[in-house]
């Protein structure tokens, strides 16, 4: 018979599982810092020894590290789902941007459709003080804060749609373009005019997952990239045709 006797679990394994899952959920963030020991284990309900255990457990097997002097922080590399010299290839070929714009805009529609259909009002509400910040931040003059919770926007409502796989790659999708691998985000919030209307397409997308509505969330998902695609596409030709201006004001000059 394939029973086995039941063996009660050694305090530390329930602690290296309640941590697993934090990390697997996105609630623990690479980088981020865990608690110090004292707090941590007082948390848990654990003694420092098991919790020690834990932590060195977790560490072998690279979820966790150690940084003398700082603490025990979730690892950088869990966020790293590509590798240096794809995120290379990715900043030195154009057709990459649109690629991503169209892996964004098949990914998001899915998560918003799954946020609307089951996401805990709870994950609405989360989503839902985001854009209310957007709203507060859209009324300064600097953009970084806009631009910052825009990812966070984003991100949000695929945390809402509860699929670990799918947060995780766009989790890393986001930090690549934080760090301006696939455009610089800060130049679509320069204008007034095309903050404005990223504003609005924002509050669309808010607005159907908060009636939660799938397809008007999809479609308000796919209106907001194809935006983004467009004004992509305009910046590119714009650059284009500036070099080559500049190329025959260089001839013209020489003459």
């Amino acid at each position: 018979m394939p029973f086995q006797k039941v063996q009660s679990e050694k305090l530390s394994q329930s602690v290296v599982r309640q941590i697993e899952l934090l990390i697997l959920r996105g609630i623990l963030r690479p980088g981020e810092r865990l608690p110090s020991e004292r707090d941590l284990s007082d948390r848990l309900g654990v003694s420092r020894p098991s919790l020690r255990d834990a932590v060195a457990d977790l560490q072998e097997r690279g979820l966790l590290v150690s940084r003398a002097g700082s603490g025990i922080f979730v690892a950088e590399m869990l966020g790293s789902a590509f590798s240096p010299a794809l995120v290379q290839l990715f900043a030195s070929h154009e057709e990459a941007v649109f690629d991503y714009i169209a892996f964004r805009r098949d990914m998001e529609g899915l998560a918003i459709e799954r946020a609307a259909r089951e996401g805990s009002d709870t994950d609405l509400k989360v989503v839902d003080t985001l854009f209310h910040k957007m709203v507060t931040a859209h009324q300064k003059r600097d953009p970084s804060d806009e631009a910052e919770l825009d990812a966070q926007f984003h991100m949000a409502i695929v945390e809402a749609s509860h699929n670990v796989i799918m947060l995780h790659m766009m989790r890393a999708m986001f930090d690549l373009l934080r760090e301006g691998v696939f455009y610089n985000r800060q130049i679509m919030f320069k204008q007034r005019t095309t903050r404005d209307m990223l504003l609005d397409q924002h509050r669309a997308i808010n607005d159907a997952l908060q009636a939660r509505d799938p397809v008007a969330a999809r479609a308000a998902v796919n209106a907001h990239l194809d935006y983004v695609e467009r004004a992509l596409t305009d910046q590119h030709r714009a650059k284009r045709h500036e070099a080559v201006a500049q190329l025959r004001y260089e001839q013209e000059r020489a003459r």
